[in-house]
């Protein structure tokens, strides 16, 4: 999860020291937080991440420092059902099951974080599995017994092709969402710092930007420019990858004829298909923000089937 980033750093810059990891295990109804969802606790009362929103961190704050003092490994299941559940704050009426392990060879070896943090930077994802009955992880599956099973995925990115006004109320919304985003466009007068801050600017043509950035299922391509030979390059390059999401402006009109030139390109109709056009979610939308607003909410979603 993306979610896990801070997390994951927060555990490099705290190597050595005594911890605790905290993971969201299972859930059941409107869970406040999503499985594989992490917490870590420093010895001396720190930590970064969320199992619960604010719900039960407390309660799990006083269980990881037991764990920290030497106490066995601790499954903790929080639901409206229980008293205690009320007494730790979390009546919204999901249920949740945390794990609390050591960050240790015998719990949560502290290797696994330069893994997981080695496969992110490569764009791959990596899978630990956690014996339930012993509380170890491991990259080994386990062979036997009850266990869960964390998939950490490559951190999720936005290709944007066209530095127009869309773009850059797209790249400030995909930015608060923790995506990292590329802004793609050869002409230098768009693509500049002060029109797009704090994301990273890609000058090259954008087939070849496309095809360096190697768009995988953590990947959107939307194409903004509304210059044909902008966009049509990009999204011949997009659509020979497994990008999770491609999206392109325009009316149903100027889609279909996107169709018949990428079809004249040697594009499958299979592949042209993929386009989402008119892109984003039809919520009415109007000026580039609330534009930018429905292609994000369309984005998410498509990340989030490529996950499940």
């Amino acid at each position: 999860m993306a979610e896990n980033d801070t997390v994951i750093a927060a555990a490099k810059a705290w190597a050595g020291e005594p911890l605790a990891l905290a993971t969201v295990v299972s859930t059941w109804g409107s869970a406040p937080r999503p499985r594989g969802s992490h917490m870590i606790v420093h010895a001396d009362g720190r930590f970064e991440g969320s199992v619960s929103g604010g719900c039960v961190e407390s309660d799990i704050l006083q269980t990881a420092a037991e764990v920290i003092a030497g106490a066995p490994f601790q499954v903790k299941r929080y639901g409206v059902a229980d008293a205690a559940a009320w007494e730790v704050g979390l009546p919204c009426g999901g249920e949740i099951a945390v794990m609390v392990q050591p960050v240790s060879a015998t719990g949560f070896d502290p290797e696994l974080f330069d893994r997981i943090a080695e496969a992110r930077d490569q764009g791959d994802a990596l899978t630990v599995t956690t014996d339930l009955s012993t509380g170890h992880s491991d990259l080994r599956p386990v062979e036997t017994g009850e266990m869960f099973v964390n998939r950490y995925d490559p951190p999720r990115r936005l290709l944007i092709v066209g530095a127009v006004q869309i773009a850059q109320a797209l790249a400030a919304l995909a930015t608060t969402l923790g995506i990292e985003t590329i802004v793609i466009d050869p002409r230098g007068r768009f693509l500049t710092e002060e029109r797009f801050p704090g994301v990273t600017l890609d000058d090259r043509w954008p087939d070849e930007a496309i095809a360096a950035w190697r768009p995988g299922p953590a990947t959107a391509v939307v194409t903004l420019s509304h210059d044909t030979k902008i966009d049509d390059p990009a999204l011949i390059a997009a659509l020979a990858t497994d990008a999770s999401y491609v999206g392109a402006l325009g009316s149903r009109r100027s889609h279909a004829a996107r169709r018949e030139r990428l079809a004249e390109a040697g594009v499958e109709p299979s592949a042209i298909d993929r386009i989402d056009a008119p892109v984003g979610i039809d919520i009415g939308a109007i000026g580039p923000s609330e534009i930018a607003l429905s292609i994000a909410a369309a984005m998410v979603g498509a990340f989030r089937d490529k996950s499940q």
